[in-house]
């Protein structure tokens, strides 16, 4: 511990150092070797995770020695600007990163989307074109039975019978896949019905306890549903356990959902290990909230549960696009 205490001070004071050395020589010549040295501390700095906040006080630091040993020419307003140029090209890595970060959130936010257009698609297909297969299926074997010997009524019986199950099961899935009640009410009426299809499915106790009132943005909804029930899949498949529990909540303009379970739990060093496949979604239930602004976090441990914290802030915007979709 206390060797790596002394290797951070030793990184940092070799940055301090290689920052002062190249501001210094900014402000007294202005050339492009001198901006090119900042972008790559910036860079070197990024790469070993030094924050904002501590480059902005190594910044500061190097630019107040400078002030201390600057000649008597150098006036003050006149190397201000230069020092803050120098600190704008130490942050372009920084900037350039947190770009590509958006860009990223918007190219996963653009294929979710369309891949909630696509469910929605086969779940209408499973309803109403399976539905309607399976009603024209009921009438052929019903004239058949009409034609039929009554020795066989039973079997008749029998096979009608199969064919509801079939019927029930894929209306069930298809409102699992898209919920009408999602688009038609709105986030919390959908995690009821979910939770109760998927107790009667499995035999789980899930209750389900909202505080939260009246509807949110389209996004929000159909996000926190397809992560609460990937949450929920995941308690069936590896928890154990013996009931579950949903609350949402809001405080202000910040979103809350929590979900918990009694079961095995896990260890989150094992499951958060870089390359290790823990089969729970975690990372892709993540990427889901980060699309609005949201952050998931979890606390587990092996044979206590785990619990599952989704925080997504409500902004006015999305209140309001709230208000136009209830109205529609």
């Amino acid at each position: 511990m206390k060797a790596a205490v002394a290797q951070g001070k030793k990184r940092s004071a070799t940055l301090s150092e290689s920052y002062a050395s190249a501001l210094k020589a900014y402000l007294l010549r202005q050339d492009e070797s001198a901006l090119r040295q900042a972008y790559e501390i910036g860079r070197e700095a990024m790469t070993r995770g030094t924050s904002l906040v501590e480059l902005v006080l190594v910044h500061q630091e190097a630019f107040l020695f400078v002030i201390r040993k600057r000649n008597s020419r150098n006036r003050l307003d006149q190397i201000a600007p230069l020092a803050n140029e120098f600190l704008a090209e130490v942050l372009s890595p920084y900037e350039m990163a947190h770009r590509g970060f958006q860009e990223a959130v918007s190219a996963l936010r653009r294929m979710n989307e369309l891949l909630e257009q696509e469910i929605k698609r086969i779940a209408y297909a499973v309803h109403d074109g399976a539905g309607q297969l399976l009603t024209a299926v009921h009438l052929a074997l019903s004239n058949l039975e009409r034609q039929s010997s009554p020795q066989l009524k039973n079997d008749f019986e029998n096979v009608n019978h199969l064919l509801k199950q079939v019927e029930t099961q894929l209306r069930q899935y298809s409102h699992e896949l898209r919920p009408t009640i999602l688009d038609d009410l709105g986030l919390i009426p959908a995690l009821h019905f979910l939770a109760n299809a998927v107790s009667v499915r499995t035999a789980l106790p899930i209750r389900v306890f909202a505080t939260a009132k009246g509807r949110f943005s389209p996004s929000i909804e159909i996000t926190l549903y397809r992560v609460l029930q990937e949450a929920l899949n995941n308690v069936v498949k590896h928890a154990r356990a013996s009931s579950v529990s949903i609350d949402v909540y809001q405080h202000a303009n910040l979103l809350t959902c929590k979900v918990q379970d009694d079961g095995v739990g896990f260890n989150p060093a094992l499951v958060q290990k870089p390359g290790q496949r823990s089969g729970l979604g975690l990372t892709s239930m993540r990427e889901r909230v980060t699309t609005i602004g949201g952050t998931l976090d979890f606390d587990s441990s092996s044979g206590r549960g785990t619990c599952l914290y989704i925080r997504v802030p409500i902004l006015p915007a999305e209140v309001q696009n709230a208000r136009s979709h209830t109205s529609r």
